[in-house]
C-alpha cells in the first residue's frame, strides 16, 4: 500500500526574530501575487508567491506587528512597536509617510484605492488617516465618545468603500461607518480576540477567540450566517480556503504545528516543520497554498494539494523524502 503524499514546505528564511503576521496580496493582472511578512526584527519583507525575497522595508525602530498590501500591490502599510505606522512604495522600498501614535500600533489596513489607512493598537483607539492629506490630524472612531475598545486592538480591516472593522482583547468586533466615523454594530465574544482576518473572496471575517474559530459575514445584513467552531486547543490564527471554503488552517502558540481542519471542525492533517509556536497562518488568494509564520523566525509555504507540480514545487515528489 502506498503512503499518502505529505506536504513538503518551502522554507522562506531571512527574518531574525519571531514572525508576527503574514498577508498575501490579491491576485494581480498577470496572475501573480505577493506576500508581506511582519517580524519582531522590525523589518517587513516582501516576497514573490514562490517565497523568493523581493526586498525589505527599512525604517522601523521596533517590532512590526502588522503589514498589509494594497489591492494593486503598489503600496504597503505597517504598524510597529516604535509607535508609528508607515506607508511604503513597494517598487522602490521608499517610506512615503510615517504617522506617529501614542502607543504600539498592532494592526493596519489600507482602503481599496490606497487613499486612507486605518490603525489600531494599544491606544485602544481606531484612527483613520487621509493619505492625500498626510499633514492633517487623523480622525478617531469612538464608541459613544469613549475609547474604541476597552482592550488592545488586535486587528483592523477595511471592507468595501465605507466599512472598517476592529477586533480587540475586550472580545468585541466592531463595525464602523467610515463616512460618519460612527459605530454601526458590535459582536461580543466571551474571550479576548487573538486574530481577525478578512477573506476577500469569501467575504467573511475569520476570528479566533479562546478555543473558538468564527467565520462571520464581513458586512452585517448579508445572506451569509455566522459559523462558529470550538476546537480542542486555542488557535493563534486561522484562515479559510478562499475558493472551496471547505477547510481552514490554524496555528497555535501551544505547539509547533500547523493544522488543517474541515469546515465542520474535523482535523484533517497536522503539519510539522516549525521549531517554535506558530503565530500566524494565511491562505494564498488562489487557494493553492498557505503560509505559516513562527517563533522560530521562518515562514513556511505549504501546498494545499501535496505533490502538485507548480512553481518551486515543480519536479518535487511531494512525499517529504
Amino acid at each position: 500500500m502506498s503512503n499518502p503524499l505529505r506536504s513538503t514546505p518551502l522554507v522562506a528564511p531571512g527574518h531574525t526574530r519571531p514572525i508576527t503576521h503574514l498577508s498575501f496580496s490579491p491576485i494581480q493582472d498577470d496572475g501573480s501575487f505577493l506576500l508581506i511578512s511582519s517580524c519582531k526584527d522590525g523589518n517587513p519583507m516582501l516576497r514573490e508567491w514562490t517565497g523568493d525575497w523581493i526586498g525589505t522595508f527599512l525604517g522601523h525602530k521596533g517590532a512590526v506587528w502588522s503589514s498589509k498590501l494594497s489591492v494593486d500591490s503598489s503600496r504597503a502599510a505597517s504598524g510597529s512597536a516604535d509607535f508609528t505606522a508607515k506607508v511604503w512604495d513597494t517598487y522602490s522600498g521608499e517610506c512615503l509617510h510615517s504617522f506617529p501614535h501614542n502607543h504600539i500600533v498592532r494592526s493596519v489596513a489600507l482602503s481599496p484605492q490606497s487613499s486612507y489607512m486605518l490603525t489600531g493598537g494599544q491606544e485602544k483607539k481606531v484612527r483613520i488617516f487621509d493619505l492625500n492629506r498626510v499633514d492633517a490630524e487623523p480622525d478617531f472612531l469612538l464608541d459613544s465618545g469613549a475609547l474604541s475598545h476597552e482592550g488592545t486592538i488586535k486587528s483592523v480591516v477595511w471592507i468595501g468603500d465605507h466599512t472598517g472593522v476592529s477586533a480587540g482583547e475586550d472580545g468585541r468586533v466592531k463595525w464602523w461607518d467610515l463616512r460618519s466615523r460612527k459605530l454601526a454594530t458590535t459582536l461580543t465574544f466571551p474571550n479576548p480576540i487573538t486574530s481577525m482576518e478578512f477573506s476577500i473572496q469569501t467575504q467573511r471575517l475569520v476570528v479566533t477567540s479562546g478555543k473558538t474559530v468564527a467565520f462571520i459575514p464581513a458586512l452585517p445584513g448579508s445572506n451569509q450566517s455566522t459559523h462558529s467552531l470550538n476546537l480542542p486547543y486555542a488557535p493563534s490564527s486561522a484562515s479559510i480556503h478562499p475558493i472551496l471554503q471547505d477547510r481552514f488552517v490554524t496555528g497555535s502558540t501551544s505547539d509547533e504545528w500547523v493544522r488543517v481542519h474541515g469546515i465542520d471542525g474535523e482535523e484533517r492533517d497536522v503539519l510539522k516543520g516549525h521549531h517554535g509556536p506558530v503565530h500566524c497562518v494565511e491562505f494564498s488568494p488562489d487557494g493553492e497554498m498557505y503560509a505559516s509564520g513562527s517563533e522560530d523566525g521562518t515562514i513556511r509555504l505549504w501546498q494545499t494539494t501535496p505533490g502538485k507540480t507548480y512553481g518551486l514545487w515543480q519536479g518535487a515528489n511531494g512525499n517529504g523524502q
